[in-house]
């Protein structure tokens, strides 16, 4: 986007800035978007110091392989820090990741809102034992627990009534992971977003007392941990009022959409105005291999962001760049 205007000339009152933020995916070290929330100030180092990765590696060490020197934790976070003085807008385009774009046969997205998510580790514990000396009623098996602990959050989830509402149990370790050893151990990571925060809350609260229920009804322990509960973003309203500008002026077809899956600009939103464009994608896919989007669909995309930016950044008038 800022290439095409740069190809035609385009000359900015305010300057134009691009970001690549690390770790927008929570796939790591379990928090989402570390990179974009160090720049909002919604980080702290007391508690970066506490991940660890699947190899027990630290945040800091994985810094450190990537080029951060000595810097510590909390000095690496005031680098990154911006304030509301610093920044105009943000603006974000991405894949819709789901099928409603699609379905209904529009081009573009305008993001008027992103939901909460709250991001829990469950981990139950039990005792272990051979799985065919170890009579039935004498275990206390983990993996038995977190099956049922799953199945609860799918009905506490369904119980709002609320189709803004998810749960997702997406990842599950269960030890020692042998078929014929009673397991011992299973930690679960527990993912729930909502539109409205205070339903979303309602949801994890019920989550964690369910657990607690199951924990004392199968004899087994039970350690939880709330890794992130953010709150919603709305959108700003001028940078949206500049998508859709720029969408009429390309005579686009559209919707107005939340955003269900996170995205940077759910911290962004917390020190500037922000607001995105989603494209299609086919079927819907994302987070699999077969994630797509067309070179059509992406052009479209840049072209909103492009004229969106003028305008922006230029003089009234400035969507209408001819790029």
């Amino acid at each position: 986007a800022l290439g095409a205007l740069r190809d035609v000339g385009f000359r900015p009152r305010a300057p134009l800035e691009v970001v690549m933020f690390t770790s927008e995916e929570p796939t790591r070290f379990g928090l989402s978007c570390s990179g974009s929330r160090a720049m909002a100030g919604a980080l702290e180092g007391d508690y970066l110091a506490t991940l660890r990765d699947v190899n027990g590696s630290s945040y800091l060490e994985a810094a450190r392989g990537a080029g951060y020197g000595a810097a510590s934790l909390d000095a690496m976070l005031a680098g990154a820090r911006r304030t509301r003085a610093d920044l105009g807008a943000f603006l974000e385009l991405h894949i819709e990741q789901g099928p409603a774009l699609e379905a209904e046969g529009l081009q573009v997205g305008l993001v008027t809102a992103i939901a909460a998510p709250a991001a829990l580790a469950v981990r139950f514990s039990g005792d272990g034992g051979h799985a065919g000396a170890h009579l039935m009623h004498l275990r206390n098996d983990a993996s038995l627990a977190a099956a049922e602990f799953a199945l609860a959050v799918e009905r506490i989830v369904l119980a709002t009534g609320s189709e803004d509402t998810v749960g997702t149990v997406g990842r599950w370790e269960v030890s020692p992971n042998a078929v014929n050893s009673v397991p011992r151990e299973a930690a679960l990571e527990v993912d729930v977003r909502d539109v409205d925060a205070d339903r979303r809350d309602g949801v994890v609260a019920e989550v964690l007392a369910e657990a607690a229920r199951i924990a004392e009804a199968r004899r087994v322990r039970l350690e939880t941990r709330v890794v992130s509960q953010d709150p919603p973003a709305a959108s700003g309203e001028a940078p949206l009022a500049a998508l859709a500008a720029a969408v009429e002026h390309l005579g686009l077809t559209s919707r107005r959409m939340v955003s269900r899956a996170y995205h940077d600009s759910l911290f962004m939103a917390q020190i500037a105005p922000t607001a995105m464009v989603f494209i299609p994608c086919r079927h819907g896919y994302s987070h699999r291999p077969d994630e797509y989007a067309s070179p059509e669909d992406i052009e479209r995309g840049v072209h909103v962001l492009a004229l969106a930016l003028a305008q922006l950044a230029g003089d009234a008038g400035a969507e209408h760049v001819e790029l």
